[in-house]
């Protein structure tokens, strides 16, 4: 699958310029409240008319302003998720489901019901009415009925954005499972790092209606000069690896990167698994020799990179530890004590990461 967006759009004060392709999988339009992200996915999805610009998915050109072409919402095809479920109160979780076959096309391929209730985990909601679920569950449910429709692509603005974190916490492997196991392309709206990170394979940074960077997801979210975007409690590192080894004895896994491994708490996955790790840059230190004595499991040798000013009195260091970029978030103070400069061999002490299975 191959999307190509390109709009120019004014609404008000707000002006949007972006231009951005899509090879499928999961496409993160990342950034803060009036960045732009919403606006791009209307488009997308034929809600508004762009004063400028192409979409097009694959050979379909769905708009183009220069040749006067705009294909209808309703004629795209594409799922939409909205940050409410919009289940529709009087019926069923079945029938709710049930409603989105209606606008699958009468052929061609379609996933089957029970599939989609398996992947999302609703089998036992489907005789309960929404006004009866959690706001996880519900979103499940608008996922599924998206689903069934036989779309060709999802759009998710923001889905998430409405829960609290337990509730995020419950519904988010069901994203990770939609992700690898449907192969449906997604973009997928947030302006949470902890999501992106989890769940995206290409991000695009958005601010003020304009692309601020684009690329893999572990290239962009490691990337210093970004740090401020993602806020200064969401900024780090995104790491791919296999599980390796299992320790049951004290309960930790082995996760092999390139050229370097970690040792992490978790024993309820299997060897050989692909994973993702997320090391926020507030939980990694940063010395000129090796330390001892330290109850820190993950110790990265690297050399430092870019060095950027994040804001009150801290600074953003980018090390390449074995082709493993990290990021780290230190006081100006520390970093004059120890001379950091781009270039210097240094030891990255991890305090947290967060593992997830892809």
């Amino acid at each position: 699958m191959s999307l190509i967006v390109e709009a120019r759009h004014r609404l008000g004060q707000f002006s949007l310029d972006a231009a951005f392709t899509s090879a499928g999988g999961v496409t993160a339009l990342f950034g803060r409240s009036g960045s732009g992200k919403t606006s791009i996915v209307r488009i997308v999805a034929g809600l508004t008319r762009p004063d400028a610009g192409r979409v097009v998915l694959d050979d379909t050109v769905l708009v183009d302003t220069a040749r006067g072409i705009f294909v209808p919402r309703h004629k795209r095809r594409f799922g939409y998720v909205f940050q409410e479920a919009r289940l529709f109160p009087h019926l069923s979780v079945r029938r709710n489901l049930v409603y989105g076959r209606w606008f699958a096309p009468k052929s061609g391929h379609a996933e089957s019901f029970g599939r989609i209730v398996d992947l999302l985990g609703i089998g036992d909601l489907l005789e309960r009415r929404p006004g009866g679920l959690s706001g996880g569950e519900k979103q499940r449910v608008a996922i599924g009925r998206a689903l069934l429709s036989a779309p060709r692509m999802l759009l998710m603005d923001e889905p998430l954005a409405a829960l609290d974190d337990p509730r995020k916490a419950e519904i988010l492997p069901y994203l990770e499972r939609l992700r690898d196991e449907m192969r449906i392309p997604i973009i997928y709206v947030s302006h949470s790092v902890a999501e992106v990170a989890r769940i995206a394979d290409k991000v695009i940074v958005l601010a003020n209606g304009k692309i601020e960077a684009m690329g893999a997801a572990a290239e962009v979210l490691s990337e210093p000069a970004l740090s401020v975007s993602f806020g200064k409690h969401d900024a780090g590192s995104v790491l791919s690896g296999t599980v390796s080894a299992l320790d049951r004895r004290h309960g930790l896994a082995t996760i092999q990167l390139a050229g370097a491994e970690l040792h992490l708490p978790n024993v309820s996955i299997a060897i050989g698994l692909k994973v993702r790790v997320h090391i926020p840059a507030r939980d990694v230190m940063l010395a000129t020799v090796r330390p001892e004595g330290l109850s820190a499991l993950n110790i990265l040798e690297g050399r430092m990179g870019a060095i950027v000013a994040a804001g009150d009195g801290m600074v953003s260091i980018r090390i390449d530890c074995g082709g493993n970029p990290v990021l780290a978030r230190i006081t100006e103070l520390s970093r004059e004590r120890l001379d950091l400069q781009p270039g210097k061999m240094v030891f990255a002490i991890i305090k947290t990461v967060a593992l997830e299975a892809q």
